[in-house]
């Protein structure tokens, strides 16, 4: 049974699992552990970890017969599939300099792997490489991947960090174990069905060592009995630190899977059974783990609206080349908190620009330039009433079916004496008078990527010497994420156009491996015609010495817009508005996915790039290896100038 409710979560990491021995009896096995234990699922082995090819005599027909966990028929194809994950022999060791072991570990893996898929399990979990070097290991593995259905394969990862400053005994490494993950899939090519499953110890890595295992294809984690500690009850806990890392696994979709043998007996006994019968062994374990599940907080309602779009790939909006269907209207107008932010600006810019000795005889010129279906007016008009202000709108619309809602919103409200309804491309039309303030929210996810800065200088052109632009001012920003799933989405296209196209996406299984740096600035009125024109940045984000090395998949980008003084806007991490959902990042991938060392220099290089008619980006890294040159112009994104 599911480790509790929490509202709003419907993700894997509801369900806890435990690794269980060799027994042939699997209905036995199921039962103990799913009704008596109260399990999800079990992480049994799939074959006796007596057996070994070489040794094995084969009969008169010159065949034997596997010593295999059980016939298929022992449960129903749901129990197989629902409740069982094949453990693959511990022994097995591809790499070994013993040719025989080696021999009997490829034969073995292909025979339970085979196994496993003719009892169509979900998942199997892979023992950990044994040495330094996997390549066979890797190799074996992506025969199998090549070849496969639609089965998972865990690999079995010690979380562990060699220069950590305690270890206990079974910490011991000779490198990283990232390093050994990194090798492994790299030599697997990066498959989207190789994922790992972390060995949890009782001695944890920095938090940035932790992080980065974040952005990695992370199923499990294995979360052994050693690491508890004991509470006055006698019953186990967690450090706080362990109950940290379990909160991240659940927040990110990954199942914990208990481990080991009860180091607190005590525990065990049923409190409420007069029998002095033993509870399974592992129960108390379970019931702690529900308990640090059940005290997490609901997901909030902004969450809960994101989950949908979490690690999902979209195209950016056009709106200048494309007019936006009323879904969409829809969706972006639900965000009350940019509209109260907008407001907030407004009424700041009117009280500026009215003195309140002149507020009843006054009337201030506002146009609102992409108005859509109405919302930025009716902010700018909640704002002159919050005022005291006099108003007069003009709200400028390209799109003929936002306009005849606009229309409809119009009369409905009564507002025909002070909006005036403009149909018409802001860059094409001519206005009959100079305007006081400018309303616009044509920012992108970065900033600048639907044309905020070509549009804005052509509207320029209403505004008064003096005028007010809303927003004045806004920044990109660029940061280099670990983002395994994004990267295998884009390498999935199989073509070189996806990974020359920037993605919006709602981050969530990211590893963010550095603090973001910003990129391009543009600030409205412009002050000079260069402000406009093609940029070019050059960024050098430094790798934290405790991380670990780590792997580039890409760039998170973020914008940070100063609306009117002191009123901001934006999704940059560090500053971004809360509750606020209009905007997600915006995802740069990389073709070669980049290997950066702790303490090491990431050098970057981006250009916005200008056309007659288009505008795109330009980005590539120059250290600590070379990346081939993206150029997104290609895709024609952003065009309609």
């Amino acid at each position: 049974m599911p480790l509790g409710e929490r509202a709003g979560d419907k993700s894997e990491s509801r369900y806890c699992g435990v690794e269980t021995d060799f027994n042939d009896d699997m209905p036995h096995v199921l039962h103990f552990n799913l009704y008596s234990g109260s399990f999800d699922f079990v992480v049994a082995p799939l074959m006796d970890h007596s057996y070994r090819p070489s040794l094995v005599q084969k009969d008169a027909l010159g065949s034997g017969v596997l010593p295999f966990a059980g016939s298929d028929l022992v449960l129903s194809p749901s129990q197989w599939s629902s409740h069982v994950v094949g453990k693959i022999s511990s022994w097995i060791d591809l790499d070994s300099e013993d040719e025989t072991l080696r021999i009997d570990s490829e034969t073995t893996l292909k025979q339970e792997i085979a196994w496993a898929s003719h009892l169509s399990l979900q998942a199997c979990l892979l023992p950990a490489p044994k040495g330094t070097s996997c390549a066979n290991y890797a190799r074996c593995v992506n025969q199998i991947l090549q070849g496969s259905n639609n089965m998972q394969l865990w690999l079995r990862v010690p979380l562990v960090k060699p220069d950590d400053d305690s270890m206990d005994a079974k910490s011991v490494a000779l490198v990283d174990s990232w390093e050994t993950w990194n090798s492994f899939r790299l030599l697997c090519e990066h498959h989207s069905q190789l994922s790992v499953a972390l060995d949890i110890l009782s001695t944890l890595p920095s938090p940035n060592s932790l992080g980065r295992w974040f952005g990695e294809p992370v199923r499990a984690a294995i979360l052994h009995t050693d690491c508890f500690l004991t509470n006055s009850h006698g019953c186990p806990c967690l450090s706080k630190r362990h109950q940290s890392l379990i909160t991240g696994f659940f927040n990110h979709s990954i199942q914990i899977i208990v481990s080991g043998n009860s180091v607190h007996p005590k525990a065990s006994v049923d409190a409420n059974d007069n029998s002095d019968s033993q509870r399974h062994p592992l129960r108390p374990y379970l019931d702690y783990i529900g308990y640090l599940y059940q005290r997490m907080d609901p997901l909030p309602e902004q969450e809960r609206f994101e989950l949908g779009y979490r690690d999902f790939l979209q195209s950016p909006l056009q709106p200048l080349m494309d007019n936006l269907e009323a879904q969409t209207y829809e969706t972006f107008e639900r965000d009350a908190v940019k509209y109260i932010q907008y407001q907030r600006a407004v009424s700041k810019a009117l009280l500026d620009r009215v003195p309140d000795e002149e507020a009843s005889v006054k009337t201030i010129v506002l146009m609102v330039v992409g108005a859509g279906r109405g919302p930025l007016v009716r902010a700018s008009l909640q704002a002159a009433e919050e005022t005291g202000r006099k108003l007069k709108v003009y709200a400028v619309e390209k799109n003929p079916n936002a306009v005849v809602t606009l229309h409809a919103l119009v009369k409905l409200e009564g507002w025909e004496d002070t909006v005036t309804i403009v149909s018409s491309d802001m860059r094409h039309w001519s206005a009959p008078e100079k305007a006081d303030i400018l309303v616009s929210e044509l920012l992108g996810s970065f900033g600048d990527n639907e044309l905020s800065p070509e549009c804005l200088d052509g509207a320029q052109r209403f505004l008064k010497q003096d005028g007010i632009s809303i927003p004045s001012s806004y920044t990109s920003f660029l940061q280099p994420v670990t983002a395994s799933k994004l990267y295998n989405d884009v390498k999935a296209h199989k073509d070189l156009v996806h990974f020359e196209t920037a993605y919006v996406v709602k981050m969530h299984n990211v590893a963010k491996l550095a603090p973001t740096q910003p990129v391009f600035t543009f600030t409205h009125p412009k002050h000079s015609d260069k402000e406009i024109n093609q940029r070019y940045k050059k960024l050098n984000f430094i790798i934290p010495n405790d991380t670990g090395s780590a792997m580039v998949h890409g760039f998170a980008g973020y914008f940070d817009a100063t609306l009117y003084k002191d009123v901001h806007l934006g999704i940059e991490p560090s500053t971004a508005t809360p509750n606020m959902f209009s905007w997600f990042a915006i995802f740069f991938p990389l073709r070669t996915p980049i290997c950066v060392d702790p303490g090491s220099t990431l050098e970057v290089h981006f250009w916005r790039c200008c056309g007659s008619t288009k505008v795109w980006y330009e980005w590539c890294v120059a250290s600590p290896a070379s990346s081939p040159m993206h150029n997104s112009n290609g895709r024609s994104y952003w065009v309609g100038l």
